[in-house]
């Protein structure tokens, strides 16, 4: 096969056939071309969950053992794109690395399972009762003891690599998501990575305002609370117009990628 003269400049056409020959003859070149040209998304999704701690580098081999993966499982015939397989994959493996290596002592899976729907209550309640909910209230809406409440969220003090109620990002109806959200669930929005990638390229179809809600949400990851804070406006503001900006940037990317695939 031909190497091109930048393994960044790869067209779709030439990936897949870089991959079709790689599952066929497991030639290393050909894979170490598909490294070097998804290396720079592979750090891009590391720096997401990595913040700039100092496993950064660890994350973005545990990205491209995800890539590693995505090659050899990739099927074309499928219908669907090696970046709609591949950014799933990546992430998968990187929230099962954080999931089993990031905590300091030794935890109970069954601690691991439940801290994230603790977090999760507590937001709930939090939003109903407009006030920090009590262990027994937390303990009676997912109806385990009080003494597992506590103890889950004792033993989510071992998780100190990353804060476990750390913002991440904004899911589609204005929630926060955090650390704790994505241990041991199955992540229903693998699409929003793809649109954090092209925000860029499509971010002129807001108003000045959403976007200042969509570089605090997604990019400087503050909580709708600190962005109403931030920009002076209510909370219950600030998630309505969240939404309506992911609405349109969906709708843009979605014009974006049809735009592409006529171009290619």
């Amino acid at each position: 096969m031909q190497r091109p003269s930048q393994p960044n400049s790869l067209t779709k056409e030439e990936i897949e056939e870089y991959i079709k020959y790689f599952q066929e003859h497991q030639d290393e070149e050909a894979q170490t071309l598909l490294v070097l040209h998804y290396k720079a998304l592979i750090d891009h999704i590391a720096r997401k969950y990595s913040k700039g701690r100092s496993y950064h580098e660890d994350i973005v081999q545990v990205g491209i053992i995800g890539l590693l993966g995505a090659i050899r499982r990739y099927d074309a015939s499928i219908g669907k794109s090696f970046e709609a397989f591949l950014v799933p994959t990546i992430v998968g493996e990187i929230k099962r690395f954080m999931r089993d290596k990031t905590w300091s002592v030794h935890v109970p899976r069954r601690i691991k399972e439940l801290s994230p729907k603790i977090n999760k209550t507590v937001e709930e309640l939090t939003t109903v009762f407009h006030h920090s909910p009590k262990i027994h209230e937390i303990a009676e809406a997912l109806k385990i003891s009080e003494e597992d409440v506590l103890e889950a969220m004792e033993m989510g003090k071992s998780y100190s690599a990353l804060s476990v109620d750390h913002p991440l990002e904004v899911d589609s109806d204005g929630g926060t998501v955090t650390l704790l959200d994505i241990v041991g669930n199955v992540d229903d929005g693998y699409e929003k990575v793809n649109q954090r990638l092209v925000l860029e390229r499509v971010l002129h179809v807001l108003t000045k305002r959403e976007k200042a809600i969509i570089q605090c949400a997604f990019l400087d990851n503050l909580s709708q609370k600190e962005t109403g804070e931030k920009l002076g406006i209510s909370q219950m503001h600030v998630s309505r117009l969240q939404r309506r900006a992911i609405k349109k940037l969906r709708e843009a990317i979605l014009n974006d990628d049809k735009s592409t695939e006529c171009l290619s």
